[in-house]
Formats: C-alpha cells, structure tokens, sequence
C-alpha cells in the first residue's frame, strides 16, 4: 500500500439557527426601520364576533329558478375548487357495476353478483340525481344521466338473466 497523506474534511455548519433555536451570529443583521423583508407582527384575526357578523352582512346569492342551471364563474372555482362531481359519484357507479359482476374485482377474484347491493347502489345514485337537479352543470348531468340508465338497463338485463 502506498503511504498518501490524508485529506482532511472541513465540517462548516450553515445552519441559520443554533440547537436551542437563536440565530446564529454570523446570520445576524441590523434591522433597518423601512426595510421592507423586516419581520412584521402577525395581524390577528378578528375575534370570532367580527367575523361572523362580516359573514352575516355578505348577501347570499338567489336560488337558481326552477329551470335554470347555476354554473360557476372562473373566480368561483378558483376560490373553492372542491371535489369535481364526477369523482364523487364515480365510485358509486363502480361497485354497482361490481355489484352486477360487470366489472373485475379488484384481487382478481370471480366476478360476485349481489343483486341487493347493486339495486342499493342504483338507488343511492338516484337518489343524488334526484336532490342535486338544477344544481349540477350540462356536463355532470349528462354524466349522471348516461351512467344511471346503463346502470338501469343492466340492472334489468342481470336479474332477467339470473332467473
């Protein structure tokens, strides 16, 4: 073996903050008045009094008329974009499909039918068609629609076909 003289490693700590959570002095500056990356006190929020007042004196938006669809403005999903329709109903759909022996079960078991649990599951989708009419987009409505009545027809095709 050859005889190399060792390297030695340098450790520096850069860490802003010491183990008991100072700031280290290297890191340490003079604050100036009109700085503006200056550490400025959180506002607190407004007691809970003021704020639920604020949100009595907001108006809230009419009711569509029967007939009408209210769809929403870019700034309304921006501020709540919530869970798409469809992704809340897609699962829905799925174990009635299942439910039928339509479609795979997911740990590559043979297809079960249960016709009770998929008659529960169209009715459950029924059921949300029927509460959220007028409420729903062109397109959530078409989705519902087309999926409930293949959900129907095959509903009636299986038990035809079980008896």
């Amino acid at each position: 073996m050859t005889d190399k003289p060792k390297s030695e490693i340098k450790v520096t700590d850069r860490r802003i903050f010491t183990a008991e959570g100072e700031i280290r002095e290297e890191f340490k500056q003079e604050i100036k008045p009109g700085d503006p990356f200056a550490a400025k006190p959180a506002s607190s929020p407004a007691p809970p009094k003021e704020a639920a007042a604020e949100r009595r004196q907001t108006p809230n938006p009419e009711p569509p008329a029967s007939g009408e669809r209210r769809t929403k403005s870019i700034a309304d999903k921006a501020q709540n974009p919530g869970t798409p329709f469809a992704d809340f109903v897609e699962p829905l759909i799925a174990q009635a499909y299942m439910s039928l022996g339509m479609l795979r079960d997911p740990y590559g078991q043979k297809p079960k039918i249960d016709v009770a649990a998929a008659r529960q599951m169209i009715e459950m989708v029924t059921m949300l068609k029927d509460k959220t009419a007028g409420n729903l987009t062109p397109d959530e409505d078409d989705f519902l629609s087309t999926h409930l009545g293949e959900l129907k027809l095959a509903f009636v095709q299986r038990t035809k076909s079980l008896t």
